[in-house]
């Protein structure tokens, strides 16, 4: 059960910081948020494996280092923090938020950028963090953190930069339910970093071997 609720915590302190900063307007949104991820990360990861994004655990789970009993367990964790977060946001700020792509993005860029950089998300935590030659390492959390700022940086106007489907349900759903929101984009939050995962997990098959 601490592995559910360490997962539940994470994720729910990474959209907390999403929503404030992007409510906010911080000007470097994107590196709080990466900084929150990796503090998570080292605080979570030797308890539950830091995953706090579902598409992360599906990589896990296909890398053979999460039992498929913990797959559906982990991912209603992130959920349920993703979605108790976005109404913590709302009850401090009294706005909701909701990751929205860019008005001239098209569909084919806005799902590129979701499978890339969540692919890219996945695959520095598999080899950083699940690979026998980097055990031990102490720079695992920076890594997976500086993964997603830069794809905020990066991708962030274009897709709205969630890499996650967590990050999507949750602020989406509460956006919906509270303000009015559309559901309408979250579909590439679901597709995009899944299939992300997905592709991260194939991808290091072949890295494990050297």
């Amino acid at each position: 059960m601490i592995k559910y609720v360490t997962e539940f915590i994470g994720t729910l302190f990474l959209v907390l910081t999403i929503g404030l900063s992007v409510i906010g307007q911080a000007a470097m949104a994107p590196l709080a948020i990466g900084f929150c991820l990796m503090i998570m990360v080292y605080m979570g990861g030797h308890v539950s494996g830091g995953h706090y994004n579902p598409a992360v655990s599906l990589a896990a789970a296909l890398r053979g280092k999460l039992p498929s009993s913990d797959v559906v367990p982990y991912m209603v964790s992130q959920v349920l923090g993703a979605i108790v977060a976005s109404v913590i946001v709302y009850v401090i700020t009294g706005q909701t938020f909701a990751p929205v792509p860019g008005a001239t993005a098209s569909p084919v860029a806005i799902l590129l950028v979701e499978i890339l950089y969540t692919f890219a998300l996945a695959l520095v935590v598999l080899n950083t963090a699940t690979h026998a030659k980097t055990k031990g390492n102490s720079h695992y959390g920076l890594a997976i953190g500086m993964t997603v700022a830069t794809g905020a940086f990066a991708g962030g106007a274009i897709s709205g930069g969630a890499f996650n489907p967590a990050v999507g349900i949750g602020p989406t759903l509460v956006n919906a339910l509270l303000s009015g929101g559309s559901f309408a984009s979250l579909w590439y939050y679901l597709v995009g970093p899944f299939l992300g995962g997905f592709l991260a997990a194939v991808v290091f098959k072949h890295q494990e071997e050297y």
